[in-house]
């Protein structure tokens, strides 16, 4: 009887510490997740703070004691105005927000920053930061830099002479073509003088066979 009891036991403490690990996994990922704000919504958050600091700030007290003659006399007339003056600055400063995080594009740009950190997550190599030392910074840079323009103009430089190799073989070959033609005019001119001998020496001999 007592071997099915601690058998029974072993799988209730079991169970017990399958549960809490699940438990506990879930609490992870639940405070895992609320650790995740997205910026635009944390950017809100900071610009609500500042504002209800600002109006806090611009309380009652301060401001009538601006007003003194006015706070004294007229304390009903104070108070509206100051109410009036919170109201106005509230919606003035939600509308500048507002204007600034639409003509910033502020929401597009804080939401790409949010997935580059999403997609960052995976990456296990440590982030590139500068060293403190501006001159060692910008010096691998250009280093980068003038490699990458060395390759581009070994390839331009490699281009360059492979055009000038065809315009040389076509220029070679305009060249070999303009000699053959000379020398089938030299030859044409050749046969054109014999032929022009021949017939001197055809017309000399009719005419000497003609006084005979």
């Amino acid at each position: 009887m007592e071997e099915p009891e601690k058998s029974r036991e072993s799988i209730s403490v079991q169970n017990n510490e399958v549960n809490v690990g699940v438990s506990s996994a879930r609490r992870n990922d639940s405070v895992r997740s609320s650790q995740i704000k997205p910026r635009l919504k944390l950017f809100q958050k900071v610009m609500a703070k500042s504002l209800q600091w600002l109006v806090e700030n611009a309380g009652f007290d301060r401001f009538s004691h601006y007003l003194q003659p006015l706070s004294q006399q007229n304390p009903q007339l104070t108070e509206a105005m100051h109410k009036q003056f919170i109201s106005q600055l509230q919606t003035l400063v939600q509308k500048e927000i507002a204007s600034v995080i639409e003509e910033g594009e502020l929401k597009v740009k804080l939401e790409e920053l949010d997935k580059l950190e999403e997609l960052a997550k995976d990456i296990s190599e440590p982030a590139w930061r500068p060293s403190g030392v501006p001159e060692q910074d910008v010096s691998s840079d250009l280093v980068s830099y003038y490699k990458k323009q060395e390759e581009y103009m070994r390839l331009q430089l490699k281009k360059l002479q492979k055009e000038n190799a065809a315009l040389a073989q076509k220029v070679q070959a305009g060249r070999e073509s303009i000699t053959h033609t000379e020398q089938c005019i030299a030859s044409a001119v050749e046969e054109w003088r014999a032929s022009l001998q021949d017939l001197e020496t055809f017309v000399l001999t009719l005419s000497q066979s003609e006084s005979f």
